[in-house]
């Protein structure tokens, strides 16, 4: 058996801080994009819970959107009260989740950051997650995905 990666321990560990027992599930080929990991994990890749950063009037925000829809940017910048929403870089993904792209989880970051998920995503019992890499995955109930992330659940689908 391979040896935990610590990205998925700091994952694990901040489930647990949430009284969430997660069983992660690793595939050596990677789960980098929605297609990839449902197709690995043999779900919809609607399922599949894209964890995507963005900066909206500087504040850098997380979007929680269902693997089969694309984000709206305008969408996320008036959920967050602000006007322009652009992406950001890889650099600084990894500094204020303590991950990377592909591998960001929805808790257990390195900066507290405000979340808004995708409605579309609560339609599953359950939904997955990256567990910290491009390699681990978890499943978690749609409302135990909002509870622990604090996130807030509005309309984030392109047109």
């Amino acid at each position: 058996m391979n040896a935990l990666h610590p990205n998925v321990g700091k994952v694990l560990d901040a489930a647990r801080e949430r009284g969430l027992e997660l069983r992660t599930r690793g595939f050596p080929d990677g789960t980098k994009t929605a297609s990839d990991a449902a197709a690995a994990i043999g779900v919809a890749v609607g399922q599949i819970v894209k964890s995507l950063i963005f900066a909206v009037d500087g504040e850098v925000v997380l979007a929680y959107v269902s693997g089969s829809n694309q984000l709206d940017e305008l969408k996320l910048a008036a959920a967050a009260g602000g006007l322009k929403c652009g992406r950001v870089d890889a650099d600084t993904v990894y500094r204020v989740t303590g991950f990377p792209i592909g591998g960001v989880p929805p808790f257990g970051h390195a900066t507290q950051l405000r979340v808004f998920i995708d409605p579309d995503l609560l339609q599953y019992d359950e939904v997955w997650a990256a567990a910290g890499t491009w390699h681990d995955v978890f499943a978690i109930a749609p409302d135990d995905l909002v509870r622990a992330s604090g996130g807030t659940v509005t309309d984030l689908k392109r047109g």
